[in-house]
């Protein structure tokens, strides 16, 4: 349960990406150390199987009660001394080791400064030695960009690696040094990235992303045939941290071009409005007929355009106030739950984004199928 809950943790957070597989049975593992995250991306990497103890301060994570249920609950953690009978605490996870469970000690003792490693103390090697397992040195990138030492939260992949098993005989620089190298390597690892991502995701990052999705839902909802919708698609996947500044820009953008296309219809102005079809407007007058402005309502699920419902009601002069209201209620149900549903993605597949170009061909082949579908269906 604790593998599962820190993998969606993970998850959700950018991702967790591992190499490499712990030895069968028993063994103590060492890993470098510079952000709280370190525990949960051990937890969510090394397999169940091996139900890993973690080694934690006893004088901070079980300082207080609260403090360490929360510890030992949902982070598997031991408490070791750090000044005086640190060893003792140690030594007494021999059966633990001899039982096939793995051991995971952080030998710097401390969080170290991102980029840094620290000498290695001799109590995980004294350990291995005492109770006859190997030793297993991990590398683990990306954790101080999750969650920096002193800082705040904030999405990033984790990527843990498993290097060779040492022998229990090993000293503590020797271990130092085979963590330092796999971290090293995982760090110098590039990310596979799509290109049209990353072009997209500089664009959309900056202000020019905000006025784009405000714009596009404006042109909307007046003539623009492509609903916001399928554009808060492409930019939320690319940028899922954006994704509640897009969608509630697009919705502004749309409610805001529904009002205008209100104004021209009701003035006589008429904008064209490819894709719609007679039969669509015919249906728009008869609900607004029925139900005055609420019959937006509607405009969420049955595939008529908003368009059609903002120009329809400025021929029918329904009231201004009640059309932003029930506009702004429908609209934003649609909007924000399709911004918002389109960011969990990106980050569920945020480490598939090599992948990206394929969903933009996916989505647009898909969106040209659909739009087709209503069209017709409507005709």
């Amino acid at each position: 349960m604790r593998h599962a809950l820190w993998w969606l943790a993970l998850t959700l957070t950018g991702g967790v990406e591992r190499r490499g597989l712990l030895p069968r049975g028993g063994c103590v593992v060492v890993a470098n150390h510079s952000s709280h995250a370190d525990t949960a991306a051990l937890l969510a990497a090394l397999d169940a199987s091996h139900a890993p103890a973690i080694g934690a301060a006893a004088d901070y994570w079980f300082a207080s009660p609260w403090r360490s249920r929360i510890c030992r609950r949902l982070a598997a953690g031991f408490p070791v001394r750090r000044s005086g009978g640190g060893m003792d605490d140690l030594l007494g996870m021999t059966d633990t080791l001899r039982a096939g469970r793995a051991v995971v000690l952080f030998p710097e003792g401390t969080r170290a400064r991102a980029g840094e490693l620290g000498s290695f103390h001799r109590g995980a090697l004294v350990l291995a030695e005492h109770a006859r397992v190997p030793v297993v040195p991990v590398g683990i990138a990306g954790t101080e960009r999750l969650l920096p030492k002193h800082g705040r939260l904030r999405p990033s992949l984790v990527r843990v690696r498993i290097g060779e098993p040492l022998p229990y005989t090993a000293t503590p620089e020797e271990a130092r040094i085979a963590v330092a190298a796999l971290h090293a390597r995982t760090v110098a690892e590039p990310l596979r990235d799509s290109r049209v991502r990353k072009v997209l995701a500089r664009v959309i990052s900056a202000r020019l992303g905000l006025l784009l999705a405000f714009a596009w839902a404006f042109a909307e909802a007046l003539s623009w045939p492509l609903m916001p919708e399928l554009f808060l698609a492409v930019a939320c996947v690319a940028v899922p941290r954006r994704s509640l500044k897009l969608s509630v820009t697009a919705l502004a953008g749309s409610l805001a071009g529904g009002l205008f296309a209100l104004q021209l219809a009701s003035m006589g102005v008429s904008l064209p409005a490819p894709l719609t079809t007679d039969r669509m407007r015919a249906e728009v007058r008869h609900e607004l007929s029925v139900e005055g402005a609420s019959a937006v309502r509607h405009q969420p699920w049955n595939g008529i355009p908003f368009k059609v419902y903002a120009k329809e009601a400025g021929r029918a002069d329904v009231p201004v106030t009640g059309w932003l209201s029930e506009s702004a209620r429908a609209r934003g149900s649609r909007t924000l739950t399709v911004g918002l549903a389109f960011g969990a993605f990106g980050f569920l597949v945020h480490r598939l984004r090599r992948l990206y170009g394929l969903y933009l061909g996916l989505l647009c082949g898909g969106f040209a199928a659909g739009l087709a579908l209503i069209v017709a269906g409507w005709s």
